[in-house]
């Protein structure tokens, strides 16, 4: 049983990837960033289903807080499979956006990758066997008005995951970007109606978060060992 860490776990899309790398045998450890709760209830229906899981909660921006997390995970086998899903959205115009708009979007997507993924390396290196997952966005490919710092930050991450997958490629450890477009989440309530994504997406409407998943659970697969440094983009045919 291989163990798997899914940032931003607790989520629409996170608790969706939780659930199905939870059915595909691994042993899920669900992060959240500070409810610890909501990671529990995506714990309790995996454990319900009959797969095995735990919650962790800490900061992705608080390099030592994450560091003691994962030393303390870390003690109980290596994490294999990381899935960063973690991110935050603070839109605005760009010559509205103020400071903490752009940083806080940036330390989460961004040095939240590298707090997270950088001390999983070496102990993933070890077993000559890996898969890591960024969860970006379609922003990232196309940009999007008002999303300059969303764009930015997964744009970054699409690249650090091409340079990472090159220096990882000899040890058996995947990289790999994904994403998706417009996914009926909590977080595109009141941003897009039905005839704004029959516009939209040429599917004429929204990607579900299981959709989403069912992708990241092949990337983390031994079928997908031959991909790497890819950016996949799940939208409908947006793009």
């Amino acid at each position: 049983m291989k163990r798997a860490l899914v940032t931003g776990g607790s989520g629409g899309i996170g608790a969706a990837i939780c659930q199905r790398l939870a059915a595909d045998g691994h042993h899920v450890i669900v992060h959240a960033n500070r409810s610890l709760d909501k990671a529990a209830a995506v714990v309790a229906a995996i454990v319900a289903a009959g797969g095995s899981a735990e919650a962790v909660a800490f900061d992705v921006t608080e390099r030592a807080a994450t560091a003691a997390a994962l030393e303390k995970l870390l003690e109980s086998g290596t994490i294999q499979i990381l899935v960063n899903n973690a991110g935050i959205h603070a839109d605005a115009v760009f010559p509205g956006m103020n400071a903490e708009q752009w940083h806080s979007v940036i330390d989460v997507s961004l040095h939240g990758f590298f707090n997270v993924t950088q001390p999983l390396t070496l102990p993933m290196i070890r077993t000559r066997w890996g898969r890591i997952i960024n969860i970006s966005s379609i922003a990232g490919l196309t940009g999007n008005r008002g999303q300059v710092n969303y764009a930015a930050a997964k744009g970054a991450l699409h690249a650090a995951g091409k340079s990472l997958a090159l220096e990882l490629a000899s040890r058996g450890i995947t990289v790999n970007s994904v994403a998706p477009g417009i996914i009926a989440t909590e977080m595109i309530d009141g941003s897009f109606d039905a005839e704004a994504i029959k516009k939209l997406v040429p599917m004429q409407r929204a990607g579900q978060p299981e959709e989403v998943a069912d992708l990241v659970a092949f990337l983390a697969s031994e079928r997908a060992a031959y991909i790497s440094g890819q950016v996949i983009s799940i939208n409908g045919a947006m793009i």
